[in-house]
């Protein structure tokens, strides 16, 4: 009863946030990039920050001196809404890689085109691909780390799902750092379920891998260390009565 009452004042007060960001997120639409990323930026540290308060919810970031000082392509598993938010409490510009089908959800679908992401159709094939790598190198050209989740779709606690190889290509084709992160986020704030578990979510920052050789060895490079780290994590007990 008192995690449904937590998980319900966290949406309560989340939504309301989300409506108030989104009112001035029409103010800030016209203004330069970096004003625009900073309005992300605030909606996703303030939601972080909410979930901690009413949900008892915390996270913990280990690596961050693996986080290469130029721009990079991050590449991590998805386990829930939650990763989208705690990146940007980790790294100062993103460009998320997304389904275009997100920009047109009411209120959400503005802010999330503030931030210079990257629309894709899922079913676009090799022209998706195509899409990525150009519009990527853009971004990282201009300082902005590009966060691919290459599973395509949530998984639970605990589980990796086979990756694209879209990150590892867009890395080798730029040139950039590949960087792997590990998050469980999936224990505390699952798929199948509503309400959150209070506790501590762990976000692994894995060392950056070389741009070098082909897309396909790169890209089960990043898929051993995740899968390797997913596993160390382990699950909560409560998450596998779920």
């Amino acid at each position: 009863m008192i995690r449904s009452i937590r998980s319900a004042l966290f949406y309560g007060g989340f939504t309301i946030w989300t409506l108030i960001w989104a009112i001035f997120s029409l103010a800030v639409a016209p203004l330069p990039l970096s004003a625009r990323v900073w309005a992300s930026r605030l909606w996703a540290r303030a939601g972080v920050g909410w979930l901690h308060w009413s949900c008892g919810l915390r996270y913990r970031v280990s690596g961050l001196a693996n986080i290469p000082a130029t721009p990079c392509v991050i590449v991590a598993n998805h386990q829930s809404a939650l990763e989208t938010l705690l990146f940007w409490c980790i790294f100062p510009q993103l460009s998320f890689v997304l389904k275009k089908e997100l920009f047109r959800i009411p209120v959400i679908g503005w802010g999330l085109r503030l931030a210079w992401p990257i629309g894709i159709d899922r079913n676009g094939g090799r022209e998706a691909l195509l899409q990525v790598i150009e519009q990527g190198k853009l971004r990282l050209a201009a300082g902005f780390h590009v966060v691919i989740f290459p599973e395509g779709t949530r998984h639970p606690c605990g589980t990796v799902g086979p990756f694209s190889s879209t990150a590892a290509g867009l890395a080798i084709r730029a040139q950039a750092p590949l960087l792997p992160i590990a998050v469980n986020s999936g224990c505390f704030w699952p798929r199948t379920d509503w309400r959150k578990w209070p506790g501590v979510v762990e976000v692994r920052i894995g060392p950056a891998l070389p741009p070098a050789g082909k897309a396909g060895s790169l890209n089960q490079q990043a898929h051993d260390w995740i899968t390797a780290a997913i596993a160390e994590m382990g699950t909560r007990p409560a998450a596998k009565a779920l």
